[in-house]
């Protein structure tokens, strides 16, 4: 039988609590401090499992009530609620037991003590401390009877506290607490005791005002439940004194130390604490058998006897006896004595430990007591060899520091005074302050050569051995890295902690007194040079990696270094802080950054979406405090420390818990608190400020503004920093929650109190909107609540004091913690709530990179250009782009099928029952509104629909929502009136036909008549007659028959008049002077010459530039009018009115140029006359083609031929089928495909070819295309007529997509089976309906066919005369025929070159996509760039890549020389414009939206975005000069630097591509 194997103690009660697989596997920092569902729910403990996490919570949080811990049980509840509703029953509440067994919360401590890490051990020992609980200094293990002294997990305690010596000096003494010199007090129980020595100390440590429960005892909850694995634990707390007589209860730092249990089973930590004690204090109530152990130990400490003669079992002569062994005095026996209540009773202890405290020479550190515990056999928790190695490495670099500024010049050089001063190059790029009147492009190019040679300088240095050192240690696994850095930041901290302290509160002092300026900047300056933390070793291998990639990609020091990011990525991870903005500098290494990021998305992908939490506020207000406790994090918080800049924390979210934040992680950034503007004004640090709430703002999903109600005026100032921040991301499309926090607020009322204070911040909140919103031009902000969602009720929340009581010995506030963690639950749920997705961690670096280059900008709002949102606003563009190419293609068949049915009205094919054709057209507009208002609606939802989804970063492109949706409406009202257009013209048109027709149709009927005649009459002869017989008779009866008929000639219509009349009409607003001008010149001689522009006292540059436009209007229009086929339509009045739209639409586009009212006349003028003549010739041919009299011949032959065959009674079944296929069908399915095969080629191009999905796109496949080509005549051409060269650009991408010709027979073919399959259902109902003659079964299969095709009238009506097929038979024939005509068709098809069937299309794919995707038309009005904004009714124009000015025609300065300056860097600068719209007057380049107020020219971000433009320059420089006449520019060197590839990259930057 097996052996049962009996738990131990430990074992069960870690199974109890749920601990046991931590035993082995130890709790992490990151486990703990992970948020999850019991973050924000506040449901009791229900089992014993749950306790440890519940005081962890609560202890991370640093709530004093952290260890009430008890677990509700269901029966618990039962019974109280018996308890309360039975009647009075005394025996049953004297016999009641207590309710169940409660653990005691010193087993929960001991269990998480023995379960976590060093680092776990070393947070609970620093809360617990900062709670004035005592915390463990020797940790039993109750299985193996080992203890641990606790040496690593108090390190990181630190005390701050005023001995009665300093009490006249104010100063104090701020050290960690194991190296502090300092008496021990220990106290011991031997055998039973009646006196609650835990209580006693209590009451012993605490004043009367201030009664606080240190030790847990057995009147606490749970302290009277039997102790199960924690007697043998020593716990150790501090009195700390203030430097006050009346207040302190003991005048120096003392250490009290409490062992649980009976001393006689715990020899070795009573020997531990007899070597280490100044004295040991004894409590007993009987000393019998157990004085012997006090006898025998060998004593360091004095030894104090503390009794009560009150208890049954104390017995005067043991104490008489083991006093007597140890020689004590009536001094080392203290007794309750009878009467003694315990007031007195702790005044005469108190009075004793005074004594031993003041007197003792037995002062030790905790540090060294190591020695004592290794003799003992009490192990070390800093024994393991993962620490110890990592001390011994931060000890090898800690201990060269002897001088810190010297040592941070010596071993930190890259951050010091070469990293400011690339600061502030880099700034200077952007803000062009100290340009003067140099060239821009000269003097940005210098800024670029001196930080080159920075960069070289930097480079220079060979990494110091302190640097070689840190990253050789970090480079080490896990655990030891980290107790690496604990370590370091220790040690760095106590180095600097004496002179920093010192500093601090000089600073503090000195602050108070504003006229000290230059003192105050002077302390500032040595606190910045005095301070040493690990963040400026990371800061040091930041800028060690940012100046390794200024050299080349293969350089041996470059690649070794490539492994840092992943270096610092780990780390950050694993809980450390990675500083973003080094406040120092006022600068983020981006690259170094944006890389570390980069890695970390690659460490915990694909699990990489973050929700942001940042804190604002006034410095020195506990903004680190208040993260350190929602969040149970460490910010560097102690007095010698300040944070500078901005630091970011990555906090995991709990796997179940994800879904309902819908993140992965929670970034939180500390930042440095933000000046009062007396001390900002000492150093730039106002602008310092707003940047860093620009950037954090901009970053964050929640910030929490830190306010402190006390001081109103440095309120309002910090108020008007943030409200600039919060403007600034409305702008860009960010809407981050914003929560106000209020501190030291303590009163239960407060917030009732407090409406007032809230009603007061709201008012200025809307004061500093309204100031905020004047300085960035954003005047229509009236409100706080404009800006951002912000209720003044729910958005503010109160928070006491931290201490309860007086520090140094008061605990935290519980209503602190309280109030902090309702705070948190808050937050949570906002951050759960929160309408926009995640961002992905790379995403969020894109934000860092965009908003700081932005923030570098003086005027950030126009500065401002991001990834994401250039990413969003594509996809929003291409995502309206489909859904307009899908209105505009559905409305296209809706216009041919209505067309069809115009053109079939009056014929066989009719299919509608009216007469009147303006019947038909009104029943038809009546449908066409329907149809594009339900286009227009559906528009109008798809957009909100858009906006209404998570994913995609929407609410970044939000602001664009209204160009949108007045794009939607404008595009419906475009369509509107030209559906409109094309059925007026299309019903005009077919009434003109109408009469022709019948006149031909009279006329087919009489030669009928007399062919039939002639037919009866030659068989009435009875002769049989030959054919030359025949075709005399025929002739004889062709000709008199055509003398019977009268053709009266249709007579031409003076086109010139209809267009000359459209053109007076188009200028009658434009005044008398343009009706002279009009009458000056017969429109018939105009449009005859080349058109040429000359203006009187125009600069050369604009005259230029002015034909250039006319000659692209012209070049647009003649396109226009020429593609109306001739022949095949008549001339229609609208066609007039198109071309003059087109005309004004673009001058309008052009108005910057502001020709005058004789360019514009000259110019319509000369492309009407031109129209004219085209549309004259047009009308003429229409009339020849549909002449009556020439009808009759072309069909004389086919009558001719009918005659003889009726003669001969031939069947002519076979013959007919043949004849209607090719005459009447052929031609009508040919045009059928032509009509559609535009939109299947449109679809296509949109479908496949991505450079048509948007504007951008298109723009930069162009500029892609050019830069490949490198053809100089291209660029020229490209910047002088850029619609024409895209227009061409256009159809040479159609020409090679369609090249091989697969695809395009695909469409032909798609559309000719559907129209041979509706021929085919068109004879089967035919057949159906029994016709008596071939005639009413041709019309039948006319009318079915009347909505599909257009059947030529003259074909038709020639083909039904003498006609005698038999019905059944011809629709055999004529399915054998359609089979055939399908298959010619398909091979005429085929053999079809590519452009002229484009040309012969109704619907020219080249014209659609291109009017499609060229936008408003609008160029920069400096540089001639097209503008790419999407839609077409957008509130601001705008260009992705600006120009050189010197590419654009009209710009040359002074010298003649091309000028290189470019808008995107000018509206930066203090130059100076002129122009026309400026009346000729000199204007700042920075106010240009006083002159083009619905232009947005953003400032050059990336410095790199106009290379591709700068290369082009400096690769054609001569030759550009040579065409425009002027001078070569002089080329700055860096853009001599600039290759293709990169100018390739800057293509790809400017326009986001990927």
């Amino acid at each position: 039988m097996a052996a049962t194997h009996s738990k131990t103690q430990l074992q069960s009660l870690l199974e109890d609590l749920g601990l046991e697989q931590h035993y082995i596997e130890k709790l992490s920092l990151s486990r703990i401090l992970q948020i999850d569902e019991k973050t924000i729910t506040d449901e009791p403990a229900k089992s014993n499992s749950d306790l440890p996490w519940y005081f962890l919570k609560k202890l991370m949080m640093v709530n004093v009530r952290a260890r009430d811990v008890k677990c509700t049980s269901q029966g618990e509840s039962t019974s109280d609620h018996e308890y309360m509703n039975t009647k009075l029953n005394i025996l049953n509440l004297i016999s009641r037991p207590n309710s169940g067994d409660i653990l005691n919360p010193l087993d929960i401590i001991t269990a998480l003590f023995l379960v976590s890490d060093g680092f776990v051990r070393q947070e609970m020992a620093l809360k617990m401390s900062m709670c004035q609980f005592s915390v463990p200094l020797l940790l039993p293990n109750s299985d193996t009877q080992q203890s641990t002294l606790m040496l690593w997990a108090m390190r990181d305690i630190v005390k701050k506290y005023r001995p009665q010596s300093l009490s006249e000096s104010k100063g104090f003494i701020e050290d960690r607490i194991v190296l502090s010199d300092l008496p021990m007090i220990s106290f011991v129980r031997l055998g039973e005791c009646s006196l609650s020595k835990s209580e006693i100390l209590n009451k012993l440590l605490s004043s009367s005002q201030q009664y606080h429960d240190t030790f847990v005892h057995c009147n606490m909850q749970g302290g009277d439940s039997p102790r199960r694995i924690s007697n043998g634990l020593v716990e150790i707390t501090w009195y700390l004194p203030c430097g006050n007589k009346n207040i302190d209860i003991f005048s120096e730092l003392v250490a009290v130390a409490n062992l649980r249990g009976d001393v006689a089973s715990f020899e070795t930590q009573f020997s531990f604490l007899c070597q280490t004690s100044a004295a040991v204090f004894v409590f007993f109530d009987n000393l019998d058998s157990e004085s012997e152990l006090l006898i025998n130990q060998h004593h360091k400490a004095q030894i104090f006897l503390v009794g009560n003669p009150e208890s049954k079992s104390f017995r005067r002569d043991a104490l008489e006896y083991t006093a007597i062994k140890l020689g004590l005095t009536n001094r080392n026996v203290i007794l309750k004595r009878k009467g003694m209540n315990d007031a007195e009773f702790v005044k005469k202890l108190r009075e004793t430990v005074n004594n031993v405290v003041e007197n003792s020479k037995m002062k030790m550190k905790i540090e060294q007591m190591i020695d004592i515990a290794h003799e003992l056999g009490i192990s070390v928790d800093e024994d393991c060899p993962q620490c110890k190695a990592a001390k011994k490495n931060a000890d090898t670099i800690t201990a060269e520091i002897q001088d810190i500024p010297n040592y941070k010049e010596a071993q930190l050089p890259l951050q010091g005074q070469i990293w400011k001063e690339l600061t502030s190059l880099e700034k200077e790029e952007f803000r062009l302050r100290k340009v003067g009147s140099q060239n821009i492009e000269m003097y940005k190019s210098d800024l670029q050569e001196k930080k080159k040679e920075l960069q070289k300088q930097q480079n220079s240095y060979d990494m110091s051995k302190a640097m070689s050192c840190f990253i050789s240690a970090i480079s080490r696994p896990g655990t030891e890295r980290c107790y690496f850095l604990k370590w370091m930041r220790m040690n760095l901290d106590n180095l600097s902690r004496e002179k920093l302290s010192d500093l601090r509160e000089q600073y503090k002092k000195k602050c108070k007194d504003s006229e000290k300026k230059e003192e105050i900047k002077d302390i500032d300056k040595q606190l910045s040079n005095s301070s040493l933390g690990t963040e400026h070793f990371f800061r040091e291998m930041g800028q060690i990696y940012e100046a390794s990639l200024s050299l080349p990609e293969t350089s041996p020091s470059r690649q070794q270094l490539k492994h840092l990011p992943k270096l610092c990525a780990e780390l950050l991870r694993d809980g450390f802080p990675l500083e973003l903005v080094d406040g120092d500098a006022s600068n983020i290494p981006l690259r170094w950054v944006s890389d570390v990021l980069a890695q970390l998305s690659d460490l915990v992908s694909p699990q990489n979406k973050i929700l942001v939490v940042t804190v604002l506020g006034v410095q020195s207000t506990g903004k680190s405090t208040l993260l350190n406790t929602m969040f149970g994090v460490q910010f560097a918080v102690s007095s010698g420390r300040c944070t500078r800049g901005a630091f970011m924390l990555l906090l995991t979210i709990n796997e179940d818990f994800k879904k309902v934040l819908n993140c992965d992680f929670m970034v939180i950034i500390d930042t440095e608190g933000l000046k009062s503007p007396e001390l900002a004004q000492l150093d730039d640090n106002y602008e310092h400020d707003n940047e860093l709430a620009t950037l954090v703002v901009g970053l964050s999903d929640i910030t929490i503004i830190n306010i402190a109600m006390e001081n109103s005026t440095e309120m309002k100032d910090i108020l008007q920093i943030v409200v600039h921040a919060f403007l600034r991301m409305k702008e860009v499309g960010k809407k981050p929650k914003c929560q106000f926090v209020h501190q030291n607020v303590s009163d239960v009322s407060a917030h009732e109190k407090n409406s007032r204070d809230r009603k007061i911040l709201f008012q200025q909140l809307n004061e500093m909107t309204q100031a905020a919103a004047k300085m960035e031009k954003k005047e229509e902000y009236k409100s706080f609540t404009d800006v951002m969602e912000y209720s003044p009720d729910t958005g503010n929340w109160y928070i006491p004091g931290l201490w309860n009581g007086n520090p140094p010995m008061a605990p935290v506030n519980a209503g602190y913690s309280e109030a902090v963690y309702e705070f948190k639950k808050n937050i949570i749920q906002l951050l759960g709530s929160c309408k926009s997705s995640a961002n992905k961690i790379l995403d969020f670096t894109d934000w860092i990179t965009s908003l700081w280059r932005a923030v570098k900008h003086e005027n950030f709002i126009f500065s401002f250009r991001n990834s994401l949102v250039a990413d969003a606003y594509m996809r929003l563009c291409t995502e309206f782009n489909t859904w307009e190419w899908e209105f505009k293609k559905d409305m296209y068949t809706w216009v041919t099928n209505a067309e069809t049915r115009i053109s079939n009205f009056g014929t066989a094919g009719a299919t509608s029952g009216t007469s009147d054709i303006k019947e038909l057209l009104m029943d038809l507009k009546t449908e066409a509104c329907k149809v594009l208002s339900e286009w227009e609606t559906k528009l109008l939802d798809n957009l909100t629909q858009y906006f209404t989804q998570t994913e995609g970063h929407v609410c970044l492109v939000e602001r664009y929502k209204a160009d949108f949706e007045n794009s939607a409406k404008s595009l419906g009202k475009e369509m509107t009136s030209s559906v409109f257009h094309q059925l007026e013209a299309a019903a005009d048109i077919r009434q003109g036909q109408t009469e022709v027709d019948r006149i031909k149709q009279d006329h087919t009927k009489e030669i009928e008549k007399a062919v039939c005649a002639l037919i009866d009459e030659c068989r009435k002869r009875n002769v049989q007659m030959t054919d030359d017989e025949l075709d005399k008779e025929f002739e004889k009866m062709w000709n008199e028959t055509l003398k019977k008929l009268s053709f009266s000639a249709q007579k031409a219509t003076d086109i010139f008049a209809s267009v000359s009349y459209y053109l007076r009409m188009n200028l009658s607003h434009k005044g008398a002077h343009a009706s002279e001008l009009l009458n000056d010149k017969n429109l018939r001689d105009c449009g005859l010459e080349p058109f040429k522009y000359t203006a009187e006292g125009n600069v050369k540059g604009t005259a230029l530039t002015v034909q250039n436009l006319a000659d692209s209007i012209i070049d647009t229009c003649t396109k226009s009018v020429t593609e109306k086929p001739l022949g095949k339509t008549n001339y229609h009045e609208t066609y007039t009115q198109e071309i003059l739209h087109m005309i004004d639409e673009r001058l309008q586009n052009n108005q910057d140029l502001n020709p005058d009212n004789e360019f514009e006349v000259s110019l319509k003028q000369h492309i009407c006359g031109a129209a004219a003549r085209h549309f004259q010739k047009m009308h003429e041919v229409f009339l020849q083609v549909n002449d009556p009299y020439r009808c009759l011949m072309k069909n004389k032959e086919k009558f001719h031929a009918d005659f003889k065959d009726v003669f001969h009674e031939r069947d002519q079944c076979q013959k007919k089928a043949e004849e209607f296929t090719n005459q009447c069908l052929k031609p009508a399915v040919e045009d059928f495909v032509n009509r559609f095969l535009g939109h299947d080629i449109i679809g296509e191009m949109l479908t496949k070819q991505e450079q048509f999905s948007t504007r951008m796109d298109l723009q930069f496949s162009v500029l892609q295309d050019l830069l490949l080509q490198e053809d100089f005549e291209k660029y020229v051409s490209y910047i002088s007529s850029y619609e024409e060269y895209v227009n061409k650009w256009i159809l040479h991408q159609i020409v090679k997509h369609f090249s091989d010709g697969s695809k395009m027979s695909e469409f032909e073919d798609q559309h000719l089976q559907s129209s041979i399959s509706s021929i085919n259902d068109a004879i089967k109902k035919a057949k159906m309906k029994n016709s008596s003659s071939l005639k009413t079964f041709v019309e039948n299969i006319c009318k079915e066919l009347g909505d599909k095709l257009v059947i030529s009238q003259d074909a038709l009506g020639a083909f039904m005369i003498l006609n005698t097929a038999d019905p059944e038979r011809f629709a055999q024939f004529l399915t054998v025929s359609l089979r055939e005509m399908g298959q010619a068709l398909k091979e005429q098809f085929k053999e079809s070159d590519i452009r002229t069937k484009l040309y012969t299309l109704h619907l020219k794919p080249q014209t659609e996509l291109f009017n499609r995707l060229i936008g408003c038309g609008k160029q920069c009005p400096f540089c001639k760039a097209p503008c790419d904004a999407g839609g077409t009714n957008h509130e601001h124009h705008r260009v992705s890549l600006h120009r050189p000015q010197g590419l654009s025609i009209n710009y040359w300065n002074e010298t003649g020389k091309l000028a290189t300056d470019i808008c995107s860097a000018l509206v930066n600068s203090k130059t100076l414009f002129c122009c026309k719209a400026t009346n000729d007057k000199w204007h700042p380049y920075k106010r240009y939206r006083e002159i083009f107020p619905d232009w947005k020219i953003v400032a050059d971000v990336s410095l790199q975005a106009s290379d591709y433009w700068k290369y082009v320059m400096t690769k054609f420089n001569k030759e550009f000069a040579k065409i425009y006449n002027a001078k070569p520019a002089d080329i700055p060197k860096t853009w001599q630097d600039i290759d293709c590839s990169q100018a390739e990259q800057s293509l790809k930057k400017s326009f986001f591509m990927k």
